[in-house]
């Protein structure tokens, strides 16, 4: 039996990877087992499961809205004046905190200006390379870097323990992307709080959101400092004092030049068999520097 397996169906189809989910589905074997997995199966998805699978049956263990008892949400209405500040004494509470962001800029933007104020944030997106995204993504876990500044990246797929509050700096494009950043907490029966901040131009938006998500939060008007901000969230004023760039890890130098001997004999030493005069593992050297192979007594040099 062949087994094929798709994860997060529902967001490639979102992100427009139809074509090549079906191109790789076309490579497979029609008569083994297909199985798609995903928080959510709808949409575009229907179309792969009606064009791929027969006799599908679905295995769902939670319905497609918030049904976690041990989450709380809340719709804070801010000011665009006061927003940066509110998010900042968010950002400086105790505890494991992600920040979610719309775009990549942002995301870069939000966790620099966090640092310069005292509070160690770290930044996650998809134009990071692997590598600067698996330190990133370490350091939170093990507790260095306290607030995760992300885009929607890092809301599928990725477990962490003990994020104790979600906090969406710009509200999700969809009530999927809300259950999907809001599920980072509250995970194998913690609990957690989940927050939308909400300036005065999205608070019709986003209500129809969380209606769709099935999400009953509680809207609170709320300004830096705000005693109601700080039961939330545990919201405190930031240090201001920045905090270093930790420094990046060092790549290991490249081997360069040929093997060396010591000058003056042996196999490999200068006027030895193998080396020249310098004692280095070769022949003469083109122009530029490379080695090339001495030419044989009437046999021509190839091109280059």
């Amino acid at each position: 039996m062949i087994y094929t397996a798709i994860d997060e169906a529902d967001q490639m189809a979102d992100m427009g990877f139809l074509p090549q989910v079906r191109e790789i589905m076309d490579l497979t074997d029609p008569n083994g087992q297909r199985l798609l997995f995903s928080a959510t199966l709808d949409g575009d998805v229907d179309q792969l499961i009606r064009q791929y699978m027969h006799n599908p049956v679905t295995h769902s263990v939670a319905p497609a809205t918030a049904s976690v008892t041990t989450m709380d949400h809340h719709v804070l209405l801010v000011s665009r004046e006061d927003k940066p500040a509110v998010v900042a004494e968010v950002a400086a509470r105790e505890g494991r905190t992600i920040m979610f962001v719309r775009t990549k800029h942002h995301v870069d933007r939000l966790a620099t200006r966090l640092r310069s104020i005292g509070i160690n944030a770290g930044a996650l997106h998809g134009g990071k390379a692997q590598g600067a995204r698996t330190r990133v993504l370490g350091e939170f876990k093990e507790g260095h870097t306290p607030v995760l500044v992300a885009t929607d990246v890092a809301a599928r797929g990725i477990h962490v323990d003990d994020i104790s509050l979600v906090v969406h700096v710009d509200p999700p494009a969809d009530s999927k992307d809300y259950l999907h950043r809001a599920g980072r907490t509250a995970r194998a029966g913690q609990s957690g709080t989940v927050i939308t901040l909400v300036t005065h131009d999205q608070k019709n938006s986003v209500r129809r959101m969380t209606d769709r998500a099935g999400v009953r939060a509680r809207n609170v008007r709320v300004r830096p400092g705000d005693a109601e901000l700080i039961r939330i969230t545990g919201a405190r004023v930031p240090s201001g004092e920045p905090v270093p760039e930790r420094p990046a890890p060092v790549a290991r130098p490249k081997r360069t030049g040929g093997f060396k001997g010591r000058k003056g004999g042996g196999n490999f030493a200068g006027g030895g068999k193998f080396g020249n005069r310098d004692g280095k593992f070769g022949g003469p050297k083109r122009e530029g520097g490379r080695p090339h192979r001495a030419k044989r007594e009437g046999r021509p040099e190839h091109a280059h």
